[in-house]
Parts: structure tokens; sequence; C-alpha cells
């Protein structure tokens, strides 16, 4: 990091959390997060109504936190930058609406940022600046997408994506299906160490010879997420007892198998020696464990950031802003409108 740097502010509010960070350079001063995710509990899932209130309350708290924590003057912000998609769109307009009054009240300059292109940049806040070439998957609740990185500020290529459910979404689902408490990923986590990833064979879903022309690195996870549902009812059916963690360590089994593949496959037909995991189901350990031992086999370094990285959080957006920045790319205008199915080549809007 270079004293000259600049002082980067990023708003994260594309789903549930309240993220707010600064960054300068590639140093991470301050992450601070206020989640909703207590009051989604009751109801199985996220209400974007709930979220977007909650963003609204916990917004400038967030904000004076952060920078309470690190010691900096709202006036030292060299730019701000915020999410402005993907992601759900009330949530993201509270967010883009706090960043554009700050910028115009500081009159500094706005970046609208991908927020799943923000799951990747946020590892350089870890490990460093990225080699010339990276590939990115990036899995969540609400993405699972395979990206080809030349350069995070204006060179990122989908090469892949969820046609259905995504990874983190099926893990949810199929929480639900076992009576485990929402978010499911976690409790599916938790129960798979204790079971058996080999007792039930559940489908790879595009895996098949025919699915390679045109799907070799797209992901589905619907018809396995079906699979479960119609392997544990059958076994209720028969009355015998469901073995629900034997159930869950086939289920991530064949999860973290297709995503594994699927994208070793990619680095070596792009000729990628690092791959970099990000999104909140890069917590799962099971993901952590097939993708170390498959890199170290396929000769590839892994750089997975810590957990607290891994789901929602300021600090990738203040990450892929400063980047965004020093790449000197133009600022947004503040006009700019948010985008709930932001394609993941658009870094900044």
């Amino acid at each position: 990091m270079a004293s000259g740097d600049p002082l980067v502010l990023g708003i994260e509010t594309s789903c549930d959390e309240t993220g707010v960070a600064l960054v300068r350079g590639d140093e991470l001063l301050v992450d601070a997060t206020a989640s909703s995710m207590d009051e989604h509990a009751r109801y199985g899932g996220i209400i974007p109504e709930v979220a977007s209130r909650a963003h609204l309350e916990a917004m400038i708290p967030t904000i004076s936190k952060a920078l309470g924590e690190a010691d900096v003057d709202l006036s030292e912000v060299d730019a701000i930058a915020v999410t402005a998609g993907p992601g759900l769109v009330g949530p993201l307009t509270i967010g883009t609406s706090a960043a554009k009054a700050l910028a115009i009240g500081l009159n500094k300059p706005l970046y609208g940022v991908n927020h799943v292109v923000g799951h990747a940049a946020v590892d350089q806040l870890v490990d460093g600046p990225f080699p010339d070439r990276v590939m990115a998957l990036v899995v969540s609740g609400g993405h699972s997408s395979l990206l080809l990185v030349d350069d995070i500020a204006t060179d990122v290529t989908e090469l892949g994506s969820t046609l259905d459910d995504a990874a983190g979404e099926a893990f949810d689902k199929v929480g639900r299906l076992l009576g485990l408490p929402y978010p499911g990923g976690p409790h599916i986590d938790r129960l798979a160490r204790e079971g058996d990833p080999t007792a039930i064979r559940f489908p790879r879903g595009l895996t098949a010879a025919k699915d390679q022309a045109k799907h070799a690195y797209d992901f589905s996870f619907s018809g396995l997420k079906t699979a479960v549902a119609r392997w544990v009812e059958a076994c209720q059916d028969s009355g015998r007892e469901v073995p629900v963690a034997d159930v869950a360590a086939s289920f991530a089994e064949a999860v973290v198998d297709v995503l594994t593949a699927k994208t070793i496959a990619a680095c070596r037909l792009h000729d990628v020696e690092t791959l970099v995991i990000g999104g909140g189901f890069s917590a799962n350990s099971q993901l952590r464990e097939m993708a170390a031992k498959r890199c170290a086999e396929a000769g590839i370094d892994l750089r997975i950031p810590p957990i607290r990285y891994c789901t929602d959080n300021g600090a990738m957006i203040a990450a892929l802003g400063s980047a965004v920045v020093r790449a000197g790319v133009a600022p947004s205008n503040l006009d700019i409108g948010v985008d709930s199915s932001m394609s993941l080549t658009t870094v900044t809007v």
C-alpha cells in the first residue's frame, strides 16, 4: 500500500447485511456490519421490504461506527463505492441513495460496482494483489458463478453460472426439507461432518456428456434438490428413519463435486494457475476441503478468504472500489439506477 492511495468508503446493501468499510489501497482499515438475519429467520427466507427497512435504520449508525473505529473523518474519504447490483431492488436502492447523498455532500466521486465481482476482489485485502489472470468461483445464496479475471477492475469474463438454484439456495431448501433452522447451510455443513458422503449417490447436474457442449461451466442444483426430496419421501413412506447426517453429507458431496470439477476443468482450459473462491457458500467446509485437494492435484494455487469475508460485507465493495479507482476508471453518474440482474461482465456502472 502506498501512502498516496485513495481512501475508499464502501457500502453494501444487496440483501440483508448493511456493510460499511474503509479501504486504502489493499489495506482494510475497518469493516462494520449490521445484519437483519434474525428478522427473516421466522419467515424461512429474506423478505425484501423487511431488509429495506432494516438497511434504512442501520445505515447512519453503521457508517458512524466504521468512521469511529477507523478514527477517520468523513472529509478524509476520497471516493464512495456502493453495490449497484445484482441483488434485491429495495435494499440496493437504500444503499445507492445513501452513497449518492455522501458523494454530493462531500463532492467526491461515486462508483456503482458489481456485488458478485466484489466477492472475488475482497481476497486482495487478505492475500495481496491478483496475478495477471485468475479464476474466481463465487458461490452464495443467490449466485453460483465462474469468472475469468484478467483485471478485477476492467476485464472480467463470465464463463458459467447457475441455471436455477444457486448452491447456497439449494442448501437452504434442503435444510428446510430436513427440518433444520434457517439458514440451512451452516446446519447441513455441521451434520455433513457426522455423516457418510458416499451413503447415497445423488445426481450431479449438467455433468452428462450431452450437457458439456452448451453447459460445460454452468451449474444446476434444482434437480439435485428434487432428488433429495424424493429420497427422503421414499424413506419416510417405507417407515424407515431418515438418516439425516448421511443425507446431508451425500447432498453436500454432490454439490461440491460439481462446483470443484467444473472449476478445475475451466482453470486447465484457460491456463489459469490461481483460483479464488468467494461468497457465502465458500464458508462450507466440504467445499474448502475438496477444492484444496483438487487444486493441489492440479498444481493450482487456491485462495479463499477467511469466513468473515465470505458473507456479504462492506470490505468487498470497498476493495473493488479501490481497485477501480486506482485503475483510473471513470466515476459513475449520480443518476445511476440499480440492477437486480446486473451482468457479471459489468464491474462498474
